[in-house]
């Protein structure tokens, strides 16, 4: 087992290195204020590849495996200082493009993942209600049957990308009395008949991810986007979150790492009492604890890439990953601030960023909580 990158990978990452460094922090904090999100840097990623990196070469992508994926965007999250732009980018490939590789036919696939890949088109998973949220079997948005179509009937709330999208993928019911067996994934693009969204939400942090509601009034989608069969909704779900929770957290990684660098070069440059900070046994301690969090969320989070390109992922293993990274960032993060001192607490820093984008991992892909319950889950199956 050898998480080290090849030659290859290493220089996938310092190409991202210095694509993200050159090209995507340019005016942050005026568009982190205004929550705006842009299409413009999207599709410089696309341009670059980074929409197109797991998916097969046959449908527009680079082909690559799910562990050069998340080291590329380990290496992303290291150098690009916009949380929500890669926010928006993972669950564009985790939630939506990967599960249409999985489980689209032909013609889904034809239709729409080339122009994911190449920015063209914006993707959404569309499950969360406000009734359902960690308790996502329990939706309530419906799908009835009609000759050759579906019309959909519901309201999805806090999805990612969904002022912006132009492809959802909505979890709907064919029918509630089947319980989470009724669940059904089908393909809506923008402008269909009967479907709508908001303007967008304003958000704690990862602002310059959009989010916002989706409405289906009376919506009639063929039945040939369904993705997947009816009643196999859950089995997209499951695919998806456990990729998500997977390799989501690879850009903190990066963080963290970026998070590390800095820290060192102030403990050794700011001085108090006449020395460095960094003499000092908190400071030190401090950054000890910076290191552990890091070298052990770099594993996870390779580990759980292996296994999925293993086809070996399990729904605990991708917790453990998503539970252990989403915990640390936060921490890092606010370590980060601490050591910074009172300029850390100052905008300008743009350290209290990172503590705001951070803290929404805890509950964005599966709560913290809801990971706990996967593993306890995981645990006693093997009891």
């Amino acid at each position: 087992m050898d998480f080290d990158p090849t030659d290859e990978q290493l220089a996938l990452q310092d190409s991202v290195r210095r694509f993200a460094s050159e090209r995507l922090n340019d005016d942050l904090v005026a568009r982190d204020r205004a929550g705006g999100f842009s299409r413009k840097l999207w599709e410089e990623c696309a341009v670059f590849g980074l929409q197109g990196l797991p998916v097969p070469t046959e449908h527009g992508g680079q082909g690559a495996d799910l562990l050069t994926t998340s080291l590329a965007m380990e290496a992303l999250g290291e150098s690009c200082h916009d949380g929500g732009l890669i926010f928006s980018l993972n669950a564009h490939l985790w939630s939506a493009a990967l599960p249409l590789v999985e489980f689209g036919t032909p013609e889904q696939q034809a239709d729409h993942l080339p122009q994911m890949c190449d920015g063209s088109k914006i993707a959404v998973h569309a499950i969360t209600e406000p009734a359902a949220g960690s308790d996502a079997m329990a939706l309530t948005t419906t799908a009835r049957p009609d000759g050759d179509s579906y019309v959909l009937d519901g309201t999805k709330h806090f999805i990612t990308n969904a002022p912006e999208a132009d492809l959802f993928v909505v979890f709907a019911t064919i029918d509630p009395a089947l319980a989470w067996a009724g669940v059904t994934a089908f393909l809506v693009p923008r402008g269909t008949p009967g479907l709508s969204t908001g303007t967008g939400v304003e958000k704690m942090g990862l602002r310059t991810s959009p989010t916002g509601e989706v409405v289906l009034r009376q919506c009639r989608v063929p039945a040939r986007n369904v993705l997947g069969e009816p009643g196999s909704g859950m089995m997209v779900f499951d695919y998806a979150m456990r990729l998500e929770r997977a390799c989501i957290m690879a850009s903190a990684v990066g963080l963290m790492q970026r998070q590390l660098d800095e820290c060192l070069i102030q403990a050794e440059g700011r001085r108090q009492f006449g020395r460095p900070i960094g003499d000092f046994q908190a400071v030190g301690h401090t950054l000890a604890d910076m290191k552990v969090r890091l070298e052990a969320g770099r594993l996870l989070s390779r580990r759980a890439a292996w296994l999925a390109d293993r086809g070996e992922l399990t729904a605990s293993e991708a917790g453990i990953a998503k539970l252990f990274l989403s915990e640390a960032a936060v921490q890092s993060s606010l370590d980060t601030v601490q050591l910074h001192g009172g300029h850390g607490y100052m905008t300008e820093a743009g350290l209290e960023r990172q503590v705001r984008d951070a803290v929404g991992a805890r509950i964005y892909s599966g709560t913290s909580q809801m990971q706990r319950n996967i593993i306890t889950a995981g645990l006693r199956a093997k009891a």
